[in-house]
């Protein structure tokens, strides 16, 4: 497991460093944070590491497990990804996120939902020059009267340190600020025959200059891009539902399906940048199906070199005409009920 989750960040972080320069966000790295669970079979090994919410009825469900994945806005990868049991202490989105702070390099935006949108975090992220892009937390109350103002719905806001949480050790807590100048704002996202929706972002990007208020609530408008990439490896690569009987298995399974996951988009992205096009233009399911399709003329071993790779170019061209439709504005919720 530990051989492929470094190859197949390895794969990943290869494909960022060499990402032309239009596929950044003004420049800059942007990763997309999110979560979601699978299932695997009902074995009393899975079921021991890997066991039922307290909301389930015992003897009833399958086994489940939470996953937090770190996924380039440039290329479509996954950076990074872990998973752990759904219940017990520690499991949370957030704990997992934390597991994989060293994915993350200086420089780089990260862009997550509210869930994420906690002091801790952001001052975490900030201790490792990343800057953050999230949604503020349902919980923390909005007043655009106070702070520093920048604009209309726009303003500098101060957040103060809280009490040391107990997951966090003395020495952590010691590095983490006493005071964040932060920057809220808030856009209205209006939809023809929808009713007007008003989402209020809080970021470290406290620049004016340098970006707009227009910008981050374009780069926060990538988030659902996450979503999406999600729902390709849950339903195109089966990772739903994983087959394995056996916790070791599972990791395997979990582990090689990424590994897939990055070596297709990475064949989209070589597709892309040969036709001066984005990676997530290029549809996903048929980067896949052209790749199945070339394995057997291949694979056949009759081929010369020239022939081989004037078949190459052929592909790769047949795959960046596959575009992904411009659908603005479209939710694609990733729902699947069984």
């Amino acid at each position: 497991e530990p051989a492929l989750r470094e190859l197949s960040s390895e794969i990943a972080n290869d494909a960022e460093q060499l990402a032309d320069k239009a596929w950044l966000w003004k420049g800059r790295h942007a990763k997309l944070v999110d979560g979601f669970t699978f299932t695997m079979p009902d074995t009393p090994e899975n079921q021991a590491e890997f066991p039922h919410p307290r909301t389930q009825k015992k003897g009833i469900g399958l086994p489940i497990a939470r996953s937090v994945a770190i996924l380039s806005l440039a290329t479509a990868m996954v950076m990074d990804v872990v998973f752990g049991p759904y219940k017990g202490k520690e499991t949370g989105e957030l704990a997992l996120l934390r597991q994989m702070m060293a994915s993350l390099m200086a420089g780089d935006v990260v862009v997550f939902d509210r869930y994420y949108c906690s002091f801790m975090m952001i001052a975490q992220l900030l201790n490792q020059n990343v800057d953050v892009c999230t949604r503020l937390h349902h919980l923390r109350r909005v007043d655009f009267r106070k702070g520093h103002r920048l604009g209309k719905y726009d303003h500098l806001i101060v957040w103060t340190k809280p009490p040391k949480p107990s997951w966090m050790n003395d020495e952590t807590y010691a590095a983490i600020p006493e005071r964040l100048e932060l920057r809220e704002l808030r856009y209205a996202v209006v939809e023809k025959g929808k009713r007007t929706k008003s989402i209020t972002v809080v970021t470290t990007l406290t620049d004016v200059d340098a970006y707009t208020k227009e910008d981050i609530a374009e780069l926060y408008g990538y988030r659902w891009s996450s979503e999406l990439d999600i729902r390709s490896i849950k339903d195109s690569l089966n990772l739903g539902h994983v087959r394995c009987k056996s916790p070791d298995m599972v990791r395997i399974e979990f582990r090689t399906t990424f590994l897939a996951y990055n070596l297709i988009r990475l064949t989209g992205a070589a597709a892309a940048l040969r036709c001066k096009r984005k990676p997530r233009t290029v549809s996903f399911t048929s980067t896949c199906q052209f790749v199945l399709a070339g394995w057997a003329v291949h694979a056949s071993g009759l081929m010369t070199r020239d022939a081989m790779q004037k078949e190459s170019d052929e592909l790769l061209k047949r795959i960046a005409a596959c575009r992904v439709g411009d659908r603005p504005g479209r939710l694609e919720p990733r729902v699947i009920k069984r």
